[in-house]
């Protein structure tokens, strides 16, 4: 069965350049609890195909779980979640595993190989999808993703031989390996000074650009969300309490959205 997951590099892209529908997400009345902890109560979010949306919330909100329901990494009790125009719910997991190709997930701790060296980073996700492909297209998307990041150069260091942004980077890169439609990012800039933060997050933003893709952003960092969002919604007690323009919620007379502004 293993080999029926498989795809090879023209098959990809020719069903990637499908035309997009118009929502890359759809979020419908979602509730998710642990035991007796409910952290999502019907929340309801939409994402359009090439928009950048940013969740904020307190610590322990829900912000990484909605992503990972979104991804079928967590299942949920309640609710729809359409991704690529697929019910996340519905899907086996050979069918999750082809929506995967096309939604990048890019990890707070990076989780780069440490054992590996940046290329062999970047090639895990290639030799485990395109079995078929040949090394001339391997080395070539490599160094494009690298070269999109601004580290093409490290090529073949270790993971240990770089700096927190440069791994952030190398992450980065890889989540781009496979060319995503939709790319989920939890804290991005989390455990960087301010101002690899501000590079990473303009990073975000001419990728978008760059290929379209469409985002959910978590972040605790507003500079972060400022710069990447297009939209940005407040995760509070478990729903969608708020969304609009960053600055439209800055001026927000509300106290529960004002204090995330302080």
């Amino acid at each position: 069965m293993e080999s029926d997951k498989k795809t090879t590099l023209s098959e990809l892209v020719n069903e990637n350049n499908v035309q997009r529908n118009d929502l890359a997400i759809s979020i419908k009345h979602l509730h998710k609890s642990f035991g007796n902890n409910q952290v999502l109560k019907d929340f309801n979010l939409e994402v359009k195909s090439g928009e950048s949306v940013a969740v904020i919330g307190k610590s322990g909100s829900g912000k990484s779980v909605l992503i990972k329901c979104v991804i079928g990494l967590i299942k949920f009790e309640q609710g729809q979640i359409h991704v690529l125009g697929k019910n996340v719910s519905k899907l086996n997991s050979m069918e999750l595993d082809v929506l995967r190709i096309k939604v990048a997930f890019l990890f707070q701790s990076n989780a780069l190989y440490d054992s590996m060296t940046v290329r062999e980073n970047l090639e895990f996700p290639l030799r485990r999808h395109l079995t078929e492909t040949k090394k001339e297209e391997v080395d070539a998307l490599v160094i494009e993703a690298l070269t999109n990041v601004g580290l093409a150069h490290t090529i073949d260091m270790m993971p240990s031989e770089l700096s927190g942004g440069m791994r952030k980077r190398v992450a980065l890169a890889r989540t781009l390996i496979m060319k995503p439609e939709i790319i989920l990012y939890d804290e991005p800039t989390t455990g960087l000074d301010p101002i690899t933060a501000k590079e990473i997050s303009h990073l975000i933003v001419e990728i978008q650009k760059k290929y379209n893709t469409s985002s959910i952003i978590i972040s605790h960092d507003l500079s972060c969300v400022k710069i990447t969002a297009d939209k940005v919604v407040m995760l509070i007690n478990g729903k969608n309490y708020a969304e609009g323009k960053f600055e439209e919620l800055s001026k927000s007379d509300d106290d529960k959205i004002k204090n995330f502004y302080i």
